[in-house]
């Protein structure tokens, strides 16, 4: 599965053994909060890492299943790739289990497995009779034909069936597109002592990287990403699919709540107006009124919002799909696809679930006509189709767009012509396409980059080109990143100098903080010309760094402000423009050792290393004893 990341869900009724199946699988107990263990039921959500043999790091996370807490369950589920509903055996499907199963399926969750608990607690019969009355509970449902596994959490029993069953099941998984622009809603807002503000969620899409520019939607707020963590250990990123915790710089925690999103660029938009696609709950409840109140559970956020209809003056129940507008109190930030559920404020009742056709609905009117252009909008045009698959593949042959978007290749043609009339797709080499705010994004997070580096380094003519394209290729494809690169230098934001880039603005310069020394150590060098000392005699003593002063070395010699005179020494430029001068002047087209000597008085020591310089800088040639003035050496 390689370096793949999935959330396991368990979900299922109060007191069947959800926390202890998850720590007999995992060995860690969810049940963290001291007000759980004295309550004896799961608040927040508890996460635990399940060690695979196969590459794949799985996180499980032990969603309540308590009516009060149904709204942390939704929270949970929305970043879950794979459900195990937990059912005793000693109890059975539960009335709240089913409420469950139905947020399940409007969240689109796919792949479920069920874990029947708690079997030594029953014989063998009523265990058959159990088993038997939870497949005809779940006929129907998501559940409907997903594979059953006995469990005993404390005796251990099926623990390793459940396992194997699990990663067999994963195999089947699409994992989450580490390729998208990273988003991260937020569930939990906390401050760490001598940290600052904390947040924590699962990564819908993209990579996180430590360092990155991060803006909190919706309010705006720009944020650097300090530190990440993953089930509590410290690494450089963080990708899709993946429980994470991330350390902010620059926003205290009074700015941030749940239900707010992480994200890397501006592909999101907070709105207030969404068109949907709404599905309803399978039995009977009290008409929703033409603009009545609901509640509205997307990612993380709980928002108010009212219900409206183009067809209709209320909803009861019906087995086919709503196509309605909410407007919310709040903004939240969507795209298109996103699933979410719908409840009723008072009494508190989930109504249905579905899928967000148009994140910035606008105002439309009763009737016909807009439900028709709803219906279309569902579909989506071929722009908008070629658009959502390349936002998250970032870069795709006409082969992989026909596959991916379902259009035949006349209207793929149509559609990519279109774009890239508009300039909102471009073709990169031979065939390929992208988005063009993709390669905006790129070449800004690459501007960026460079700028830290050069802060870092700015005795360095640039950064080496292998590291650069190194640090975006976990986000982005190889030849997407080249071209980025290659169009950059062409535009002259970057400049490009043998293996290493450059901001075009950029010239390198000492450290401000060691400015006066190393000017000391430069001058010094001067000062001696030809017959300079070994590098370490002048910067012995010095309260300059060691890496700085290798730094320094590096600098004078990319710069051509000093030479490598001998393997441990160099010479200032200043000084051999003066000796080839001064040679220049004594001596003929061809002069040999002696004449040189003369004409600089230095012992051997000095003036066999300065001539082969001279070799090396193409100022002369030398044919047996003797040395002839280059072209370039000539005066």
């Amino acid at each position: 599965m390689g370096d793949t990341y999935f959330t396991i869900g368990m979900a299922g009724h109060i007191d069947h053994g959800k926390t202890t199946l998850t720590k007999a699988l995992t060995n860690v107990d969810t049940d963290r909060l001291k007000e759980e263990k004295e309550r004896g039921i799961s608040i927040e959500l508890g996460y635990a890492p399940l060690q695979t043999e196969n590459g794949a790091h799985v996180s499980i996370v032990d969603v309540p299943g308590h009516e009060r807490f149904i709204r942390q369950m939704i929270a949970g589920v929305a970043g879950i790739d794979l459900v195990v509903l937990v059912v005793a055996a000693d109890e059975g499907v539960m009335p709240q289990t089913e409420e469950h199963l139905e947020i399940l399926q409007f969240l689109g969750i796919e792949h479920c497995i069920v874990a029947i608990t708690k079997i030594d607690r029953v014989d063998e019969e009523m265990l058959e009779l159990v088993t038997e009355d939870i497949r005809d509970r779940l006929e129907g449902t998501i559940f409907d034909g997903a594979p059953y596994v006995l469990v005993d959490s404390v005796s251990g029993k099926g623990i390793e069936e459940l396992k194997s069953t699990i990663f067999e099941k994963l195999k089947n998984v699409a994992f989450r597109d580490a390729y998208g622009s990273f988003r991260l809603p937020i569930d939990q807002v906390f401050t760490v002592q001598g940290q600052g503000t904390v947040v924590r969620g699962t990564i819908y899409e993209g990579v996180v990287q430590k360092g990155s520019q991060l803006t909190v939607l919706p309010k705006g707020q720009k944020v650097k990403a300090r530190q990440i963590q993953v089930h509590h250990e410290e690494q450089d990123q963080a990708r899709a699919g993946q429980r994470t915790a991330i350390n902010l710089g620059g926003v205290n925690k009074e700015e941030i709540s749940r239900g707010d999103v992480l994200v890397a660029s501006d592909h999101f938009l907070a709105t207030n107006t969404i068109d949907v696609a709404l599905q309803l709950i399978n039995e009977k409840f009290s008409p929703i009124k033409q603009r009545a109140p609901v509640k509205v559970h997307v990612g993380t956020s709980e928002v108010m919002g009212k219900i409206v209809f183009f067809d209709r003056n209320e909803l009861e129940q019906t087995n086919e799909e709503v196509l309605c507008q909410i407007r919310l109190d709040e903004d939240v930030v969507v795209r298109r696809g996103d699933r979410f559920i719908v409840r009723r404020p008072t009494p508190v009742e989930t109504l249905g679930g579905g899928w967000v056709i148009q994140p910035k609905g606008g105002k439309y009117r009763y009737g016909e006509e807009t439900i028709l252009m709803l219906r279309d909008m569902k579909e989506g045009t071929p722009v908008d189709l070629v658009e959502d698959v390349l936002a998250k593949q970032i870069l795709l042959d006409a082969k992989l767009l026909i596959q991916q978007t379902s259009l035949d290749e006349g209207k793929l043609g149509e559609a990519l012509a279109s774009g890239i009339a508009d300039g909102s797709i471009i073709e990169i080499s031979s065939g390929k396409y992208s988005l063009s705010k993709t390669f905006i994004k790129l070449k800004d997070e690459m501007l960026e980059r460079l700028q830290s580096y050069h802060e870092d380094f700015p005795m360095r003519i640039g950064m080496s080109k292998a590291e650069l394209v190194q640090t975006f290729s976990s986000a982005y494809p190889k030849p997407f990143i080249e071209y980025t690169l290659e169009t950059m230098a062409k535009q002259n934001d970057i400049r490009k100098a043998d293996q290493f880039m450059a901001l075009a603005s950029f010239e390198p310069h000492l450290p401000k903080q060691w400015k006066t020394r190393m000017e000391g150590i430069i001058a010094a060098l001067e000062k001696d010309g030809v017959q300079a000392k070994k590098w370490e005699d002048y910067v012995a003593g010095t309260p300059v760094p060691k890496p700085d002063i290798s730094e320094l070395q590096a600098y004078l010699l990319h710069t051509g402000q000093a030479y490598r005179f001998m393997e441990d020494t160099l010479i200032h430029r200043s000084a051999v423009d003066l000796a080839i001068a001064k040679l220049q002047a004594e001596t003929e087209s061809e002069f040999g050792l002696k004449e040189a000597k003369d004409a600089l008085d230095l012992s051997r020591k000095y003036l066999i290393p300065f001539l082969e310089l001279l070799d090396e800088l193409n100022i002369t040639t030398r044919a047996e004893d003797k040395r002839r003035w280059t072209d370039q050496g000539k005066r």
